[in-house]
C-alpha cells in the first residue's frame, strides 16, 4: 500500500465525470466558506445535497465503479452514523446491480435497549469490512469505525470517500487526513475524485464563470494543500 488515494487506470476520466457531476447537483460550489478547520476555503463539498434518488444512484455508481477499478479486496461494508448509512446501503445495492452482492451495517449513535438491541444494524459484521463515507475530514469518524469493527469480530480493511480534499489537517503537521488513516491506521483509501482532479476541471473548462476561481483554488492549494 502506498500514500497516495487510488487512481482510475484509465486517466481518471472517472473522477472528471465526477466532478462535473457534482458540480450540476450543487454538492461542489465556488465561492469562500469557513470549514470545519477554521480555514476560508474557495470551495465547498457538501454530499448531503446529493438528496433525491437519481443523485443518489448516481453516486453510488460513481462509488461503486471506483471500488472495482481499485482492486481493494473486502468482503463486506460498513456506513458510520449518519452521512455513512445512506452511502453504504446505496453502495451496496449499486455492486449487487453490478453482480458483486456484499452485506452491510451501520452503526446506530446510541445503543437499544429493546428489540435486537446493541449499536450496530444489519449483517454480521465480520471479514474485511470497507468503511463507507463521504469526506474525512480528521480521521476521528473512521478511527471510531475501526474500533466498533474490531469489537464486532470484524478487521477494517479500507475506507472509501467521495472527495479527498488533499491538505494538511493541522497548520502544523504535514499529513492530510487521508494519508493519517493510510499510515496510522494501516488502511487502503479509495476517493472518487481529489482536489487535483476539480483543479484539472477548473484548468480545462471553457466555462469564464468558473474559470475565474482557478486562482483561488490554486492558492489553496499552494497554502494548505499535502
Amino acid at each position: 500500500m502506498n500514500d497516495e488515494t487510488v487512481a482510475d487506470p484509465s486517466g481518471d476520466s472517472l473522477a472528471l465525470e465526477f466532478v462535473k457531476f457534482s458540480l450540476a447537483a450543487g454538492v461542489l460550489r465556488f465561492g469562500e466558506y469557513k470549514i470545519k478547520s477554521g480555514r476560508l476555503s474557495p470551495y465547498f463539498f457538501n454530499a448531503g445535497l446529493f438528496d433525491d434518488g437519481a443523485k443518489l444512484g448516481r453516486l453510488a455508481e460513481f462509488y461503486a465503479r471506483r471500488l472495482i477499478v481499485s482492486g481493494i479486496e473486502f468482503d463486506m461494508l460498513f456506513g458510520p452514523a449518519y452521512k455513512g448509512i445512506v452511502l453504504a446501503a446505496a453502495v451496496a445495492i449499486e455492486l449487487a446491480r453490478l453482480g458483486r452482492n456484499v452485506p452491510y451495517a451501520y452503526n446506530r449513535k446510541e445503543a437499544k435497549d429493546h428489540g435486537e438491541g446493541g449499536t450496530l444494524v444489519g449483517a454480521k459484521v465480520a471479514g474485511r469490512v470497507l468503511i463507507v463515507d463521504d469526506v474525512i475530514s480528521a480521521g476521528i469518524s473512521v478511527r471510531e469505525s475501526v474500533a466498533m469493527i474490531k469489537a464486532a469480530g470484524g478487521k477494517a480493511c479500507a475506507v472509501a470517500i467521495a472527495l479527498d480534499r488533499q491538505e494538511r489537517a493541522s497548520d502544523g503537521g504535514s499529513d492530510s487526513a487521508v494519508q493519517f488513516v493510510q499510515r496510522e491506521l494501516g488502511l487502503e483509501t479509495a476517493a472518487v475524485a481529489t482536489l487535483a482532479d476539480v483543479f484539472e476541471y477548473l484548468q480545462s473548462t471553457l466555462d469564464p464563470a468558473l474559470a475565474a476561481h482557478l486562482a483561488p483554488v490554486a492558492a489553496y492549494r499552494q497554502r494548505y494543500g499535502v
